[in-house]
């Protein structure tokens, strides 16, 4: 099978399009499929606070594949091996959460990279991402097609950004607005001013580096926001809580006494 392996993410973020997601937390290939049909240009299948198994990512990896939205895998942390394992399966872009250091950052570019320029294990030609050894020269072409995106979500790691967004191989910076308020003193408090600041400081930054700019926001104001402040990948909602929401306004209707109390609107 000759096939030119490509990341149409990758490319339109070079070109500085926006991309807009949705989290993925329901660790359901049915779900997942669903979310796929409605046209979102991202699919983010969380690893890290979605209770996932390498199996249930692989089944929504298979399961948004026919249709034209890009998964991108977070895994619950950066080593080597679940990067490994999480390439093996088929994913091309990864998020990667915690990442605080330009050491840390350049230790996470080498495990996505084929030696001898990295350490990413070799054995894709028994797994899904080379399609079972029928691409021709996979690792030839694999190191360029897969995108990495790496969280900044700590005061350590927002006096590090310039440093990060030095190491090359870093397509991409996402913003963990929750973590990152915690960390500067303001937890659950995302919309506070300071943080607020911060954040709106930190996107122009990255996109000023030449970098893609990432941010979740469950709030469409605040992601309106972000958009205006120079985010071009930015996830607009998460399945779980826009089921919830929707089981609780239709039972609203009908039982006004049950409706639930009002909910944390800010960004997740």
């Amino acid at each position: 099978m000759k096939t030119l392996l490509s990341n149409p993410f990758k490319e339109k973020l070079r070109q500085g399009e926006t991309q807009i997601g949705l989290w993925l937390s329901s660790t359901t290939s049915y779900m997942a499929e669903i979310a796929a049909t409605a046209g979102y240009d991202w699919l983010l299948i969380d690893g890290e606070h979605a209770p996932n198994t390498v199996q249930d990512l692989y089944h929504q990896l298979q399961a948004v594949a026919p249709y034209a939205s890009h998964p991108v895998i977070r895994p619950i942390e950066g080593s080597k091996s679940l990067i490994k394992q999480a390439l093996d399966i088929g994913t091309q872009t990864l998020l990667i959460p915690m990442v605080d250091t330009a050491e840390q950052a350049r230790q996470v570019v080498s495990a996505m990279r084929y030696p001898p320029v990295g350490e990413r294990g070799v054995g894709a030609s028994v797994a899904r991402a080379a399609r079972w050894g029928r691409v021709e020269n996979y690792m030839a072409q694999a190191n360029e097609s897969l995108c990495l995106l790496v969280q900044v979500e700590s005061k350590t790691a927002l006096e590090n950004l310039d440093a990060i967004l030095d190491v090359e191989g870093i397509d991409g910076i996402f913003i963990g607005p929750a973590d990152l308020s915690a960390s500067l003193g303001y937890p659950d408090n995302a919309g506070h001013p300071e943080v607020q600041r911060i954040i709106k400081e930190s996107l122009g930054r990255i996109r000023a580096a030449g970098k893609a700019a990432g941010f979740l926001a469950v709030d469409p104001a605040m992601a309106q926001k972000c958009l205006e402040w120079g985010a071009n990948f930015i996830a607009v909602g998460v399945d779980t809580m826009l089921y919830s929401e929707a089981l609780d306004r239709r039972l609203a209707l009908f039982k006004p006494s049950s409706a639930s109390p009002q909910k944390n609107h800010g960004s997740y």
